[in-house]
């Protein structure tokens, strides 16, 4: 029963996953919470090594979820879940996307889109900001160290756009907070 239940969650998951990894993330807390697969605080630390290492971040998720709850055949099938949709959609895409993409329907389909992945994307981010720097409980403080790190890399961040005119690689933001968390936790 559990690989059924892994793999049709994250069929379904990837099936609404519209504008990539980040806009999928709620659909995956929503799915792992619910069965009580991972907890809160191990899904943040998930998708924290999951965007730190390679491969997509869905398929990384899904595929320690799988393993965590159902060992290596797990593993399989719900990486296979998240994969599945993606690749069929292209395969569709290839075929129809020539003679429709011009199509004044599928451009406003496509238009209308665009502001709810931004939006997604931006309280995704939101939420994991303000639930890792701050501890809503009945006492609520703030995680001064990681409120720190967040503050350190935004100006850091901004700094480099000013100054360098230039976007600061992904990577290096990984490896610098991987080093401010070496530091600030240690």
């Amino acid at each position: 029963m559990i690989y059924l239940e892994l793999f049709w969650n994250f069929f379904r998951v990837s099936c609404f996953a519209f504008g990539g990894a980040y806009s999928a993330i709620p659909l995956i807390r929503d799915v792992v919470l619910s069965h009580g697969w991972l907890t809160d605080e191990t899904l943040t630390y998930m998708i924290a090594v999951s965007e730190s290492t390679p491969g997509p971040i869905m398929v990384n998720l899904a595929t320690y979820v799988g393993s965590s709850q159902a060992g290596f055949l797990g593993a399989v099938l719900a990486t296979l879940a998240v994969i599945l949709p993606s690749f069929i959609i292209i395969l569709l895409a290839m075929v129809v996307l020539k003679t429709v993409i011009d199509n004044p329907y599928v451009q406003a389909v496509l238009e209308g889109l665009k502001p709810c992945i931004i939006g997604i994307i931006l309280a995704t981010g939101v939420y994991m900001c303000v639930s890792n720097c701050l501890t809503l409980t009945a006492d609520s403080s703030i995680d001064l160290r990681a409120a720190g790190i967040l503050v350190l890399l935004l100006l850091l961040t901004a700094g480099v756009k000013v100054f360098a005119k230039k976007q600061l690689s992904p990577i290096m933001l990984i490896l610098i907070s991987a080093c401010l968390g070496i530091i600030i936790y240690h």
